[in-house]
């Protein structure tokens, strides 16, 4: 078990999945000769070439579509949306097409497309390179949504995107890029629809999203350290879409009492989904009103200290849980 980075994890599987697989290819803005606007594909254009890694033009639209087609032929394209807000330009793409062209075939259209995209906000970069979009997909059928939150997580559920037969949106938190964390050696891959207890507790169930992860698990020690403790139980859903309700609905059984905690705003967030469902299939195990965690309903300024405001952090995890704990 090494110690690596979130980037440098997604990078090894990129890189990994590229040796194993010829069919395997890369195409985005700025993918190659730059290695990325955040660096995490740095290097594979220099291994693999400029046919396996591809610069494309500014258009969402064109890179969604001309990836679409590649998989349907038999290749594995991994596209890169620099920006999460943008995919609303290739909207019809995703929507109409990569979503529902296995459907509309009968099954004889398969769509082994990976999407990587940058999601959250990364400071002060304004309301349109800030979002989390990632609700905006939950609501198409067709679509799997993975939000890993550790390095072992993105290398693991990146190769499990990959190598699937479906269409995968890959939100990577722009905020992880640089954390490190234990990663394992070799082919690690990581089922999409699994999700990870991150911490054992007993008192209130904590539901992390994505980059919320990191900040659940410091509220969770803060909690802890008060005098008279409270013991969180932290689970990452690692995906959204499939989604692992069976683990939630247990940790709900053992700690009566729910928060979840994401970056995308609140009205119609991923929360949203995961409290109706819980209401549906653990409301006679709830002792307390499920609490959401979230950014507030506006577009994400970008003075420091209004941004500050808007999103989420520790502490207002850690006041959720008090509320749900009386």
């Amino acid at each position: 078990m090494r110690t690596i980075s979130y980037s440098e994890a997604i990078n090894e599987a990129l890189r990994e999945e590229m040796q194993r697989d010829p069919g395997v290819f890369i195409l985005g803005e700025d993918v190659g000769a730059m290695g990325g606007v955040f660096g995490v594909t740095a290097g594979l254009l220099e291994q693999f070439g400029p046919e396996r890694v591809m610069d494309t033009p500014i258009s969402e639209a064109g890179v969604i579509g001309a990836a679409l087609g590649a998989a349907m032929m038999g290749l594995r394209p991994v596209a890169e949306i620099m920006f999460g807000d943008f995919l609303g330009c290739a909207g019809d793409q995703l929507i109409n097409q990569v979503a529902k062209a296995r459907y509309m075939s009968g099954g004889k259209a398969r769509v082994p497309l990976t999407i990587r995209v940058t999601t959250g906000a990364p400071g002060a970069a304004a309301a349109q390179h800030s979002q989390s979009p990632e609700s905006w997909f939950m609501n198409v059928p067709g679509l799997k949504i993975a939000c890993p939150a550790t390095p072992a997580d993105a290398k693991g559920l990146l190769k499990a995107a990959i190598r699937g037969e479906d269409p995968v949106l890959f939100f990577e938190h722009k905020m992880l890029y640089a954390v490190k964390g234990p990663a394992p050696d070799g082919d690690h891959v990581v089922e999409l629809g699994q999700a990870r207890v991150a911490r054992e507790g007993s008192d209130v169930t904590i539901i992390a999203i994505g980059g919320m992860l990191p900040r659940a698990l410091q509220a969770a020690e803060t909690l802890a350290a008060r005098d008279r403790p409270i013991s969180c139980e932290v689970i990452d859903p690692r995906t959204l879409v499939p989604l692992d309700l069976p683990t939630l609905v247990d940790s709900v059984k053992k700690t009566g009492r729910v928060v979840i905690a994401h970056e995308a705003h609140k009205r119609a967030g991923p929360g949203a989904e995961i409290a109706a469902l819980l209401a549906e299939h653990a409301v006679d195990y709830l002792d307390s009103p499920i609490a959401r965690v979230a950014a507030k309903n506006v577009p994400l300024p970008y003075a420091p200290a209004l941004e500050q405001f808007v999103l989420p952090g520790a502490q207002d995890i850690v006041d959720a849980a008090l509320r749900v704990m009386r």
